[in-house]
């Protein structure tokens, strides 16, 4: 194998990637995912008349990244991998659908967002799977919803109240980030803010990504107080958010006390993040070359308290929530992913460990803070609803934590550092464990140090079809609960 090979946040000379034919560099894929790599990117660049595939695989257990590429031309079809290797699904279906480039043979090649390539929105017509049957009966969710929540369609198929099939249409928000970010590379303080609002709910995780390609492409080396309050930042997103989707699914089930203590702890985590830098969100925390805010030793303290309430309250609630019969008859047995299943169609994040998976950024590919600390993984097996309400509680002890222990790191030290040019012809892959899972940044410099492609993944990319899968054969009364047990994200998948 002559594939480029590099880590987190390293960047790599594109004269170093090797080009190949696709069946060569298909073949390659094919072995290295038998060896145990997996997909983390697979997108296109458009140039000149012509198109680049690069792919990047991930050795989690050697933290390392494969790179390679091959050239397509307009109206090229190649071999699909997704009948081999269903984690290629989207990622095969979304380069068809930029580049009209065909995956010869991949099982269910629909639109993910815009349609098909060089045809408008209007032409396609999404053509949903149909069973036939006197008691069969179709059920539409959507796309519009209740509230705040994004759009989204949900065709379910039942047998009475069983469903036999859910199949989800998504990308009605044509927003178009990837190319904003070159469209307005030239202004780093609107870039920072994009970055911020790919998914608003993962400001810290998206913005940090960002930031620390640039920091790599420019070479910058940014002080360890800043890398701790990164860091810190966050666990705090990570908190916030876990807590929050416990207090959702206490309500799913009518568990109202749960609904509202999880509700109230959520707010004294995201106060915690106002606190440093004046969002519940974490908007305006991370900057180019460091962070904006500083902690205080007062506000340090300020901190340490909270936390330490927020652990013990936790605790108390989760204990009542975890051990009351009602909830755990709706909990357990609902919406199983098995590991092989989740290992199959590449789930990542806390869903993918509470299915047995054992995978996460922090520790496989170590980044900031998280190369002083390192994370242990920690899994589930059952993959059912509980498991991922169960590995949500587990994470937030555990971000508390790390929150200490950065906390007692917090040297002395510059919060932000300027930073140099981009090196020219590089590319850099940014891998960050946002608390929905991986979020992958990369981006790709052309010969004047400007950016000429940024591609995103964030982990919603890789578990919607978890989604689907998770509901076969559950009363169609139990898909709240299953969706609110992944909670994804939609603006984060409608790029």
């Amino acid at each position: 194998m002559n594939w480029a090979e590099t880590k987190n946040l390293q960047s790599v000379s594109l004269k170093e990637i090797p080009n190949m034919e696709f069946a060569k560099l298909r073949e390659q894929i094919v072995e290295m995912i038998m060896k145990g790599c997996r997909v983390i990117q697979f997108f296109g660049e458009k140039i000149n008349s012509g198109v680049i595939l690069y792919v990047v695989l991930a050795d989690d257990e050697q933290s390392k990244l494969f790179i390679a590429s091959s050239n397509f031309n307009e109206g090229d079809i190649f071999d699909s991998i997704t009948p081999e290797f269903k984690s290629f699904n989207y990622f095969e279906r979304e380069f068809y659908e930029q580049f009209g480039i065909k995956p010869q043979g991949h099982p269910w090649l629909k639109p993910v967002r815009n349609g098909i390539a060089g045809v408008s929105d209007s032409e396609v017509q999404y053509e949903f799977f149909e069973m036939m049957g006197e008691e069969v009966h179709e059920v539409g969710v959507g796309p519009i919803h209740a509230g705040i929540i994004e759009p989204g369609y949900f065709r379910f198929l039942c047998h009475g109240e069983q469903i036999h099939h859910l199949e989800i249409e998504l990308g009605f928000q044509h927003r178009g980030v990837e190319e904003l970010f070159i469209r307005n590379r030239n202004n780093p303080v609107y870039l920072l803010k994009l970055s911020e609002s790919i998914a608003g709910d993962s400001v810290i995780g998206h913005a940090g990504n960002f930031v620390r390609a640039i920091e790599s492409l420019s070479e910058t080396n940014i002080s360890r107080r800043a890398m701790v309050i990164r860091t810190i930042a966050l666990e705090l997103e990570r908190i916030g958010n876990h807590l929050g989707d416990l207090s959702a699914l206490a309500g799913d089930v009518a568990y109202l006390t749960g609904n509202s203590a999880f509700a109230a702890l959520r707010t004294k985590a995201i106060n915690t993040s106002m606190s440093i830098c004046g969002s519940r969100f974490g908007r305006g925390m991370v900057a180019i070359g460091g962070v904006n805010y500083d902690i205080s030793l007062e506000l340090k303290e300020k901190i340490l308290e909270t936390i330490n309430k927020i652990e013990e309250d936790v605790e108390v609630a989760a204990e009542v929530l975890f051990s009351s019969a009602s909830v755990l008859a709706r909990f357990e047995k609902t919406g199983i992913i098995s590991k092989d299943i989740a290992k199959e169609i590449g789930m990542v994040g806390p869903a993918a460990r509470a299915s047995g998976i054992s995978i996460d950024v922090r520790t496989d590919h170590p980044f900031g803070g998280f190369s002083l600390f390192p994370v242990h993984k920690i899994t589930l097996k059952s993959g059912d609803v509980f498991a991922r309400a169960y590995i949500r509680y587990i994470e937030i002890t555990q971000s508390i934590r790390i929150i200490k222990e950065q906390l007692g790191t917090l040297n002395e030290g510059e919060l932000k550092k300027n930073t140099s040019e981009l090196k020219p012809n590089q590319l850099v892959v940014s891998l960050a464990e946002g608390w929905r899972g991986e979020i992958v940044h990369t981006a790709i410099t052309d010969e004047n140090g400007l950016l000429r492609k940024y591609k995103i993944k964030d982990p919603s990319f890789n578990n919607w079809l978890a989604v689907a899968l998770s509901v076969k054969n559950n009363g169609i009364s139990d898909f709240p609960l299953c969706n609110k047990s992944f909670n994804l994200s939609y603006c984060g998948f409608d790029l």
